[in-house]
């Protein structure tokens, strides 16, 4: 176990004690400590955590009631950063059941397969992403809509520019299946006892799997417990901290340190439907935000508002992250204006966030950070799994309280995913990585092919898949390039089926990407070729591909 960090240690124990409760039970513990407190601020409107109980329980009761939601049923949670997003979530957890939370990017096409792949009956989805889910009724087995529209949580007369999802009035649904989230809460009825513990499943967010199909990461309420109750001691919040909500809920680092952690706190959360950095800076100075948990592509936007003040940030006590290393230009313009470093971490949805921090006293620049709270991390050789010392460089693993149980309906992957040394069981990240003489840790390169992409994760094979389905595509190859302002953007080479040279643009191709693919994944370039660099074997040498890209951006 490396130990090398211990030194620079927070002052603060290297172990934490995970409750055995449910996360469901972290709300209803701040509602009774601090029923008028404002757990949510939404465009002008304050919602307390008692209200914020109240509405939980009133779904939840609906859930079961009314739609017939059991213990470890799988719901679908499809929608942007909300209110609703939080109730549905706890809504869920309070009856007992399993959230599968989902990109509200996603398209209908995408959005199917995790439908199967849960057997869901029951989702809840803004109605702005009504177009997308709808189509799957009656066609797999979801049976039951529950729509929000955010305005109904929005304040009168907010002075700021709204969102135009936040700004749209609540529409009408009358078909079978189909349920208002307002009429919903309005129903008052009421839940069963709730019985989830620690080992139950709580959560299931998807990660890309190897084969280009998304893999559901089997979360329980003692996994995400561990790094909500671990963030929480951190990052030095109390339960006055005011938390600036961007980064989407969906994801895990928003999940847990913007949602479950302020809720364990019974602090604030000041949710913004869409990110706008103007918002952001009235928010800042107008709520007094103390917490902003963020990533770089957000950061760099933020500092290049020609408006933006030392003073107006001046409440800010911690700007923290990860998705993407932080350009150390844009961390030290960051320190002059603001006096905080930003505090970088590292995780996977396999980890439901952070596996590493950076000491917030003590932080290195496009630094990984040193091992969370009982979290043993190594570097070994990745094929013979050999253990590697100080500044060598090899796969991440890590063994700790917040790694998922496994992969849901994957066992292949599941006995690939982890190795034994030891005598404990350690989750191969696919990261390459390594660690220095003070135990912080670095990453160095990838060992899957994923495409990172303002933080997002994007697999080339998936959108490969997509690609095939167009008509003039005979084959193609899809890799990361270096972006100034996404980090990487994803770019397709294409080989054109017989008859369509001349007859189709890269543009076109783009366009009808654009169509089928959710935003952060379709390719941003293409690039037409007669043929692909391939081994003896048949395969593609995608990586000569990329690094052809990669001594392209350097001139």
């Amino acid at each position: 176990m490396v130990t090398l960090h211990y030194p620079f240690w927070p002052k603060i124990s290297k172990s934490l004690k995970v409750p055995s409760t449910s996360l469901y039970e972290n709300l209803k513990v701040s509602a009774d400590r601090y029923p008028d407190q404002n757990a949510i601020i939404y465009y002008g409107n304050k919602i307390s955590y008692e209200q914020l109980d109240a509405e939980v329980n009133a779904l939840a009761g609906f859930l079961e009631h009314k739609l017939g939601v059991q213990t470890g049923d799988k719901v679908l949670l499809f929608m942007q950063n909300s209110p609703q997003f939080v109730i549905g979530y706890y809504a869920i957890l309070r009856a007992n059941a399993v959230v599968v939370p989902i990109n509200p990017m996603l398209v209908t096409d995408e959005l199917e397969f995790y439908v199967r792949d849960c057997e869901i009956k029951t989702a809840f989805a803004g109605q702005e992403l009504y177009d997308r889910i709808s189509p799957l009724l009656g066609k797999t087995t979801l049976e039951n809509l529950v729509i929000a529209a955010y305005s109904d949580y929005a304040g009168e007369g907010f002075a700021g520019m709204l969102p135009q999802e936040v700004e749209a009035a609540r529409f009408n649904f009358t078909q079978g299946g189909h349920y208002l989230w307002n009429q919903a809460i309005a129903a008052g009825l009421s839940p069963s006892e709730h019985t989830a513990k620690g080992d139950d499943l709580a959560c299931l967010p998807y990660t890309s799997g190897t084969t280009g199909l998304p893999k559901g990461c089997m979360h329980t309420n003692r996994t995400v417990n561990a790094n909500t109750v671990g963030a929480f001691h951190w990052s030095s919040t109390t339960t006055n901290a005011v938390h600036l909500m961007s980064l989407p809920l969906f994801h895990v680092t928003g999940m847990v340190h913007s949602m479950h952690m302020p809720i364990f706190s019974g602090s604030t959360m000041v949710i913004l439907t869409r990110w706008n950095r103007e918002m952001a800076v009235d928010l800042i100075i107008n709520l007094g935000c103390t917490h902003w948990v963020t990533i770089a592509t957000m950061i760099v936007d933020f500092l290049a508002n020609p408006n933006l003040k030392k003073k107006d940030i001046a409440t800010l006590t911690s700007i923290s992250g990860g998705g993407a290393a932080l350009p150390e230009a844009v961390g030290e313009k960051l320190f002059n204006l603001s006096g905080l470093r930003f505090v970088e971490g590292y995780g996977l949805s396999e980890t439901i966030a952070q596996t590493h921090f950076n000491p917030p006293d003590r932080p290195k620049m496009q630094c990984l950070g040193i091992p969370s709270f009982d979290v043993d991390a190594r570097i070994i050789e990745p094929t013979t799994g050999k253990e590697l010392g100080v500044g060598e460089i090899g796969e991440i693993i890590v063994n700790g309280p917040q790694v998922m149980v496994g992969y849901y309906n994957r066992d292949d992957e599941n006995r690939s995913s982890f190795i034994e040394i030891d005598g404990k069981t350690f989750f191969r990240t696919g990261d390459i990585g390594r660690y220095d003489e003070e135990g912080y840790f670095f990453m160095v390169d990838r060992v899957k092919r994923m495409i990172n992409a303002s933080g997002f994760k994007v697999w080339p094979t998936e959108v490969e898949s997509y690609l095939y389905k167009h008509p003039a595509i005979q084959q193609a190859c899809v890799v990361g390039v270096p972006d100034p302002r996404r980090g990487e953007t994803v770019k397709a080479f294409v080989i054109l089926n017989a008859g369509y040279e001349g007859k189709i643009s890269e543009d076109e191709i783009v366009e009808w990407a654009k169509q089928h693919m959710a935003a952060y994944k379709y390719p941003r370039k293409i690039e037409f070729r007669n043929q692909f660099p391939m081994t003896p074997s048949g395969k593609i040498l995608w990586r000569t591909l990329q690094e052809e890209e990669k001594v392209k951006a350097q001139h």
